[in-house]
């Protein structure tokens, strides 16, 4: 390998860009027209243009991507996450046109992306599967009649694809066909497969996940969990590693898991094994993410191990340096999406043009961003602007140094969910670590409470008015005789009073 082509966006772009420098490989990326002036085009070796702003049209253009890849001379191709990342069609046509593909096979992808598969063969080989349909579902008397076998509530679920997309919960028989009808639409749109199937609803579980890595040559290892259970609407918004739900033995049990999953599989490459865990401490798999994950930070940053860089070298052809044993995690980690969603108007979207930047940094703190000043977010990608994460030598370290990197985060011109992670930093029950995949819809009312204090808009009033005052006075200085105020000093202050600069989030 000598350039890697990274067929992604943004923040993930520009991490996998980074990982390429480090192994002193060329990276070249693809860029849609609303990209042009993006950051990973900016830094990339080539960059080539793949079409208009929407996906359909770009990022998900199997074609206009293996065009992109021999304009730039690649040897390799980088999925990153989401778009075409879990799509055995695209990694597929990637060998057959030469290209090595960094991630999983396409027949393992196949596999274990197709959930309703997924279960079928876990179950055969013992691990224990959340009860529900084994099969895809075209009709809706189908799903009736698990669900009253089940019991109510129920979820239904894309067949292909995760991130939230195509699930529906369904409590009573009425909400059945609509729920229905609007998964179905949903997993067509996301990922070009209508199918879905469902399963019995468990609440009041954790969500926790295991990191693997596999090579080519039969060697896997887990690298610890990290804990998922703090999202809203099965959307992902905090993620920690360790979780203060598992023992030495537990997480033992939990590893061994997701490396049988590995194993049935024929798993290569980075993934994450999902599971639900009950009050009991029973593990339920879920579902395997066959890409580098969005959080993947939190397990580099508490066992010190790259692995996007850990990626390149498996499609590479090389054995894995890492044995199951020397892999020992330090400290705790936590990661919160900055998403340009404006929580005191119910995660309402906040596209718009950045007016200012201000990224946080200090002891522990790591910042995956791609935003610029003067960038616009727009609506037609993923609203994750940035992930923000904290390390510390425990849990309570790790939060307080979340919370000091979120009052330094400063991204001005849009709304995002800064305000509402500081809320969630400083609440008794997330300290605490009496979190399930529920908690974040029973604990908004009180975190929105918080949030609906003093508006920023009036305080960023109140600051305005100041620096008018301040200003007008320096100006009365500068004019007496014997007086200079320096041009960079006013011209700062002209700054902050036109909002070029604010000094919060």
């Amino acid at each position: 390998m000598k350039r890697i082509l990274i067929a992604n966006r943004g923040e993930i772009a520009l991490r996998v860009l980074r990982a390429c420098r480090d192994l002193g490989l060329s990276p070249a990326v693809v860029y849609s027209d609303a990209d042009r002036d993006s950051l990973p085009v900016r830094l990339a070796d080539a960059a080539v243009a793949i079409g208009p702003a929407p996906a359909a049209e770009s990022y998900l253009n199997i074609d206009a991507i293996l065009e992109a890849a021999r304009r730039a001379g690649a040897d390799a191709v980088h999925p990153g996450y989401g778009f075409l990342a879990e799509n055995p069609k695209f990694a597929r046509a990637c060998a057959d046109a030469g290209f090595v593909f960094i991630g999983p096979p396409a027949q393992a992808m196949a596999l274990v992306g197709d959930k309703v598969e997924a279960r079928r063969l876990m179950k055969k080989r013992g691990v224990p599967v959340i009860p529900g349909l084994t099969e895809r579902a075209a009709d809706l008397e189908t799903f009736r009649k698990f669900a009253r076998r089940a019991g109510y509530p129920i979820i239904l679920k894309a067949a292909a694809g995760g991130g939230g997309k195509g699930m529906r919960v369904v409590r009573a028989e009425g909400e059945l066909e609509s729920a229905f009808r609007g998964a179905r639409s949903e997993a067509k749109s996301a990922f070009g497969d209508d199918g879905v199937y469902a399963e019995k609803l468990l609440e009041n579980v954790r969500h926790v996940e295991i990191q693997v890595l596999a090579d080519g040559k039969g060697l896997a290892v887990h690298l610890g969990e990290r804990e998922c259970s703090v999202q809203r609407r099965h959307q992902k918004l905090i993620e920690e590693g360790p979780s203060v739900a598992l023992g030495p033995k537990l997480r033992r049990a939990m590893g061994e898991l997701a490396l049988e999953v590995v194993k049935a599989s024929g798993y290569r490459n980075a993934g994450t094994v999902e599971f639900l865990l009950d009050g009991d401490g029973n593990p339920y798999f879920m579902e395997v993410n066959a890409r580098i994950q969005v959080e993947h930070p939190v397990t580099e940053m508490i066992t010190g191990i790259d692995l996007v860089r850990a990626q390149i070298a498996i499609a590479a052809g090389e054995p894995l340096s890492i044995r199951q044993e020397s892999i020992k995690p330090r400290g705790w980690a936590i990661e919160c999406r900055i998403i340009a969603e404006d929580p005191e108007q119910g995660f309402r979207p906040s596209p718009g043009r950045i007016a200012a930047l201000r990224v946080p940094a200090g002891p522990g703190i790591r910042v995956e961003t791609a935003l610029q000043q003067g960038e616009t977010v727009s609506l037609y990608y993923d609203p994750l602007v940035a992930k923000l994460i904290a390390w510390g030598r425990d849990r309570a370290e790790a939060i307080a140094r979340m919370r000091r990197a979120l009052d330094e985060f400063l991204i001005s011109g849009i709304r995002t969910t800064i305000p509402f992670h500081r809320q969630v930093m400083d609440d008794a029950e997330f300290a605490a670590g009496r979190i399930d995949i529920g908690w974040c819809d029973r604990a908004l009312p009180r975190l929105s409470a918080a949030l609906a204090g003093p508006g920023r808009d009036a305080e960023a009033a109140a600051i305005a008015a100041a620096l008018a005052a301040h200003l007008e006075a320096g100006r009365t200085v500068a004019a007496e005789p014997g007086n200079a105020v320096s041009p960079w000093v006013l011209d700062g202050r002209r700054a902050l009073m036109q909002g070029r600069v604010l000094p919060r989030a």
